[in-house]
């Protein structure tokens, strides 16, 4: 019998746009705000019985290099005798984390884990690669914030090498997702981020961050305290933007999420540590799958490992009260929707908005998404929620969580 595994806090930093407000702060700095914050949350837990720190981050090119878990838990103020893990499943690592945790508790090799993710796009660095001979004239250069980079040649000519747009028009044709369902689906997206933000719903898990000052005159800059990516717009003013991969394409960059800044972290516990440190549970994890599908339909990932999931569950969407979905892009997302045979316009789809909106900082929105989705069970005490997602070069994930009192 395997025990279960409760998560029991969740908070995160507001989301920051690309060069916007969390651009000063390094991603271990960042990544080390929402553990600092649970532990004052719960300052009388003997955070030396903690078994382990896992972070999800998909660059790990930079300032968020060598094992940023272990560093983020270390700056956070954590005994040193608490280890950390960073793990990658590219743009689902923070769900990733969370599955890592729940695992070793149902295990039972562990009782009492933080897992979340980072990732600060702003600052992911310039690479390139070390030279192949001696006094070689060849010059690389890649960015890292997103993407191919390294690619080998092998990988080229099997599988091709589609930026995450170009697979996501593909997704487009396959699924008739024309360009006004796109459009209108991302202002569905930013109409909820922005009722969920008027209405304090989001307040409850955001932590206010004192960005950096840039300038000596910023001195008086004010704490950043809510996500800066959701915009106001309507259909006609997504319909006016330029395709992004194609003329006659139909992804733009108002229907396609964006690059962003920002972290989350979560306390998994088991049943005998929620006894032991008192701790009230919002939701209990039943279950993650993973599945691989072709690269260039990375998108689609959700369907299959959704269906896996739910199969090795005996559930049915039927039995689900929210979904959360990553919405990489709208033809994405409104591809997998179709995929699992549900309208367009599901009410239980990302209620409080999603990544149109808020945008997606790779390492670190799978694990807002399962945070989210815990918060939306315990406000509306409803019974199950599915969190998945795409994720790049052709894979999905799924996790499902129920309430506690089921």
């Amino acid at each position: 019998m395997t025990n279960t595994a409760y998560i029991c806090d969740y908070i995160r930093t507001p989301i920051g746009r690309y060069a916007g407000a969390l651009a000063g702060v390094r991603a271990d700095d960042l990544a080390a705000l929402p553990i600092e914050a649970l532990m004052a949350r719960h300052h009388r837990l003997d955070w030396a019985r903690l078994d382990d720190v896992v972070l999800g981050c998909a660059n790990q090119a930079g300032e968020d290099n060598r094992n940023v878990a272990r560093m983020a838990s270390l700056l956070a103020g954590l005994p040193c005798t608490v280890p950390g893990v960073t793990v990658n499943r590219l743009c689902a690592s923070g769900m990733e984390a969370v599955a890592y945790a729940a695992r070793a508790i149902a295990a039972g090799e562990a009782e009492l884990i933080i897992a979340g993710g980072v990732e600060s796009m702003s600052r992911a660095p310039l690479v390139m690669p070390k030279a192949t001979e001696p006094f070689s004239r060849m010059a690389e250069i890649h960015d890292s914030t997103i993407g191919w980079r390294f690619v080998n040649p092998a990988m080229r000519s099997i599988w091709g090498v589609d930026s995450l747009a170009e697979t996501a028009e593909r997704l487009a044709i396959e699924f008739r997702v024309n360009r006004e369902a796109q459009d209108r689906f991302a202002t569905w997206s930013q109409d909820k981020a922005a009722l969920a933000q008027r209405s304090g719903m989001l307040a409850g898990e955001i932590l206010p961050v004192a960005p950096p000052c840039r300038r000596a005159r910023d001195a008086a800059v004010p704490q950043f305290a809510s996500d800066e990516h959701p915009r106001v717009t309507t259909v006609e003013t997504l319909a006016s933007l330029k395709p992004i991969t194609r003329p006659d394409g139909s992804v733009t960059a108002g229907n396609a999420t964006g690059l962003n800044d920002g972290a989350a972290a979560l306390l998994i516990a088991s049943d005998a540590a929620v006894s032991r440190h008192g701790l009230s549970p919002l939701a209990r994890i039943l279950g993650t799958a993973v599945a691989g599908v072709e690269p260039g339909r990375m998108g689609i990932g959700p369907v299959s490992a959704t269906s896996a999931l739910l199969g090795r569950l005996r559930m049915s969407l039927a039995d689900l009260d929210v979904i959360e979905l990553n919405e990489a892009f709208a033809a994405q997302a409104l591809a997998c929707l179709r995929g699992l045979d549900l309208p367009d316009d599901d009410p239980r789809l990302n209620r409080w908005g999603g990544a149109i909106a808020f945008g997606h900082p790779l390492g670190m929105s799978g694990a807002r998404l399962v945070g989210t989705a815990a918060r939306q069970l315990e406000i509306a005490k409803s019974r199950f929620a599915l969190c998945s997602m795409c994720i790049g070069v052709g894979q999905g994930i799924a996790l499902v969580i129920a309430s506690v009192e089921r």
